[in-house]
Order: structure tokens, then sequence, then C-alpha cells
């Protein structure tokens, strides 16, 4: 793990206070197994199910009722990490944080790891790669294998488009009444692509407090990513006063943001990856089965740890 945490875009901050998810905002209820994973295999102690809807908005940001998303909106108290650090601990796993795997090594039927330095990270049965789909193919082409297969593989998860994402985390010190927990963009053509309301999540912002967390649309987060995150900020937050009619929200008591390069996958992965398995290799994600939802990359890494299993028993 190159970071200093488990879980990706399913983040959690603290500041001033408060936490907040600043990626990934919740896992959908679509998935009976995962549902079942989040109720009643891991503990529930802290589990958060958002009631208020999500509705939606279009490119002049006329606001609209009726986006009938989810039976649950699950996430935690301390946040949505703890999916990722409830499961590790269920799973006895070690982990090695701050280590970036620069390369891989196929030798003698197993796997040899190095880190971008060159240097050993030992040797393995099977190796599963889950960074998103562009990190994956730079190891992949950097990866000795003496077999054709690596080159078609590593094209195929070179080939995996993504979306940018610029989030805005924005905080008042007042608290606002509105009858939706967040708005989805519908159309893609408004330069906020998602809003939502942290202080909706028990345990994540004080009572008679208000934070926002703008997630700007692909276009505007790759135009503005590299532009200093002070003046980015700032216009996010007339942005989305505009979009709410409302000046207030142009002048947040604090800020925050994460650029996320890698956000959002939007088509899948050739399925020419599965024919490395009886090799050993693996890859896992929702880049896999193509859409940004924790619980698409929930039920994907599940299945893919079954095939693990069973190959190796």
């Amino acid at each position: 793990e190159k970071s200093r945490g488990v879980c990706g875009r399913a983040a959690t901050r603290r500041k001033h206070g408060c936490r907040y998810d600043h990626g990934a905002n919740y896992v959908k209820s679509n998935s009976p197994r995962v549902n079942e994973l989040i109720t009643e295999t891991l503990p529930t102690d802290g589990l958060v199910d958002i009631q208020e809807p999500v509705w939606t908005f279009d490119a002049a940001g006329d606001i609209e009722p009726g986006e009938s998303r989810d039976d649950h909106k699950w996430t935690y108290e301390d946040g949505i990490t703890q999916l990722g650090k409830r499961l590790f601990d269920r799973a006895d796993a070690d982990i090695e944080f701050e280590t970036r795997v620069g390369r891989l090594s196929h030798s003698g039927g197993n796997w040899w790891l190095l880190d971008t330095d060159g240097n050993d990270l030992g040797t393995f049965d099977a190796v599963l790669l889950t960074p998103p789909a562009p990190q994956t193919a730079d190891i992949l082409a950097a990866t000795e294998w003496n077999d054709s297969l690596l080159a078609d593989i590593q094209a195929a998860v070179d080939a995996v488009p993504y979306r940018t994402i610029y989030a805005v985390l924005l905080h008042y010190p007042f608290e606002v009444e509105y009858p939706w927990y967040g708005l989805v963009n519908t159309d893609r053509e408004h330069p906020v692509g998602w809003l939502s309301r942290e202080e909706l999540k028990d345990g994540h912002v004080p009572a008679g407090e208000s934070l926002f967390a703008a997630q700007m649309s692909p276009e505007w987060s790759v135009d503005r990513y590299e532009d200093p995150s002070e003046a980015v900020k700032a216009d996010a937050a007339e942005l989305v006063a505009d979009l709410l009619d409302d000046e207030r929200f142009a002048d947040p008591d604090w800020t925050d943001r994460q650029g996320w390069r890698y956000a959002l996958p939007d088509d899948g992965v050739d399925d020419i990856v599965r024919d490395a398995e009886p090799h050993g290799l693996y890859v896992a994600g929702d880049w896999v089965v193509g859409d940004g939802r924790v619980h698409l990359a929930v039920e994907n890494g599940l299945e893919v740890g079954e095939r693990i299993a069973d190959d190796s028993a």
C-alpha cells in the first residue's frame, strides 16, 4: 500500500472537529452480498444509513426531486474509510504501508516484487494488483515476464478511460435546511458534478454547522487541476453559491480539497486479464467492472479473492 492508510478513494479526513468523506461519499445498497457484509459480517457499531434522498440538477442549475438512487446509503460515524479498516481487521492481513511497488518479475512459477527503488519486497505465489488502471498499467509495463500475454494485458489495462475529479470541502458556521442529502448533475454539463451535506451523517459535523462536499465536473477538474488550490476552492464556492442561489455559500469559514486524478473509470477492462490468473496474476477494482462504485469494487474484490483461494487449494 503506497499511502498511510487503506481504502483508496473511500477516504475520510478530520479537521476542526469535523469528519468528512472527501472521495466516495457512501456505499450503495445495490449489492446483496455487500449489504450482508456491512450489516452482518463486519462490526456494525457506528454504522450510518443516510436517510435523506439524492436530488438532481441540470446544466442550468435547475434542481429537481426524484433521483431514486438507493434504499440505503451506508457510511460510518468515523467515516467511510472504516469499511476498509474493518475488512482488513477481519482478514488478519499484514499490510506494508508507504510502499510503492515499481515492478514485478516472474520466475520459476513465482512472482518477485520490487519497489520503485529496486528493493526486494519478497517472492509470492500470487499477486493481486488493485491500484487504478493507469497505475496498474505502469507496473505491468515495467514487469519482467517472458510471456507474450503480458503485453496484451498491459495494453488492455492501459486502455481503461478515467475521469478526473477535484473535490472541494466547504464549511459554514451555521445550519442549513434542505430536503436533500445530495445533488447530482445528470446531464454532466454543469461545473459542479455532485454536492452533498456531511452534517447529515451522524458523528461527522458538530451541531449548528454545515459542511458541503462538492465534486467538480471532470472537464472543470482537468482545467483547474494544476491551479493554486486557494483560487480553485474560492471559485468552487462561488459555483456552489450560484447553484443554491445563496451568496452565503461563497464565503466558507474554512475549506479543504483533494484532487483525484484517477477518480472514476468510464469503462471496464477487457476480459483478457483473466488469462493471467492461471499464472498467479490477478487484478481487482471498480475499473475491472467498469463503474466507480464502492460496492462494485468490494464485490469484485471478494470474487477475485475467492478465485485466488480456489486456485491455491
